[in-house]
């Protein structure tokens, strides 16, 4: 017994110094969803490099209620970059090295923290920085909003809400993942209402289909009407003869997207409740079914009243991108 002890006292001091030495977990990253810490100095960020970025990610976030900037830009100073801000969600360097040739972008992830995104922006100068960003602008906004995508599904596949995605696999062939308390608040036929509820706020989802009947099915018309139709029946408001139905003041806008190996309509608005003041953002993704017979839709939708909305509706539409058919 005193010999085996022995040897496995010797083995575990063996093996100690090649763990330490092996790969080490990165710190979980800091800071709020949308936010972005720019790296830049003084004089760039208040001339064409931070004009150019302000211009890109703090335009205002589309189809919210009210003004929300699509990120929340904060600027550090080179000299002022310390590993309390090396471990946030978001990075954006930018610096210029005069031996440079031409400006150039670099995307690298999990440098300080994960799950992380780092984009370098390098240049000889400030005019060839600032045309570099003007160049790249879909390349850095799309790479911003995939990373927070990111984030929202691998926690929704980590802790997920496995009895509420199995109900909508069962219905529909398919489905998103939902994180821990997303649970079904209504099933009826070829409709079911997904909610996460809190005291003040809501964050739901929508599925539902409709049949297909020609190439106007995925026209914005075609799918405002029918959501017009299924909310009315489904979705009551608080009193008597109240239902969500879609605001027609500030028109709701359309765009395909080609999204991991998918290709879907796109349509981003605002929901009103009919002979009520409820309201709120909302965006749907509408695609054929498998068979292609039915187009199925899977909303989106934020109620918020007390509270800024972009980052509900962000990690609520980050659930839908999540979506996948059932494997064969």
């Amino acid at each position: 017994m005193k010999k085996h002890f022995l040897f496995f006292l010797f083995l575990l001091l063996f093996l100690l110094p090649s763990c330490n030495d092996g790969p080490q977990l990165k710190q979980n990253v800091s800071g709020k969803t949308g936010e972005v810490v720019v790296v830049m100095n003084k004089g760039y960020w208040e001339a064409g490099p931070g004009q150019a970025l302000r211009s890109i990610l703090a335009v205002d976030f589309p189809h919210l209620p009210q003004r929300e900037p699509l990120f929340s830009l904060f600027n550090i100073q080179e000299n002022a970059f310390s590993s309390l801000f090396q471990v946030h969600r978001n990075i954006i360097l930018c610096h210029s090295k005069s031996e440079l040739s031409e400006a150039k972008i670099v995307i690298q992830r999990d440098i300080w923290a994960a799950p992380q995104i780092v984009i370098t922006i390098s240049g000889p100068d400030e005019e060839t920085i600032t045309a570099c960003i003007d160049q790249n602008s879909d390349l850095l906004k799309n790479a911003l909003e995939q990373a927070e995508r990111n984030r929202v599904i691998q926690n929704s596949k980590k802790y997920e809400e496995v009895a509420t995605r199995k109900t909508v696999l069962k219905a529909i062939g398919g489905s998103p993942y939902f994180p821990i308390g997303y649970r079904i608040k209504k099933q009826t036929g070829n409709f079911i209402w997904v909610a996460y509820e809190t005291t003040y706020t809501t964050q739901g989802v929508f599925i539902y289909s409709y049949p297909y009947r020609n190439e106007e099915d995925l026209t914005l018309p075609r799918i405002i009407a029918e959501r017009n139709l299924k909310l009315e029946k489904e979705v009551p408001g608080p009193l008597d003869n109240t239902y969500m139905t879609t605001n027609t003041l500030v028109p709701p806008s359309l765009r395909w997207v080609d999204y991991n190996k998918r290709n879907f309509v796109e349509v981003r608005g605002l929901w009103d409740v009919k002979n009520d003041f409820m309201g709120g953002p909302f965006v749907a993704h509408c695609f054929y079914d498998r068979e292609n017979q039915n187009i199925v839709v899977l909303e989106a939708f934020v109620y918020a009243p007390r509270y800024p909305k972009r980052d509900y509706l962000r990690q609520v539409e980050s659930i839908i991108y999540s979506f996948e058919w059932q494997k064969d």
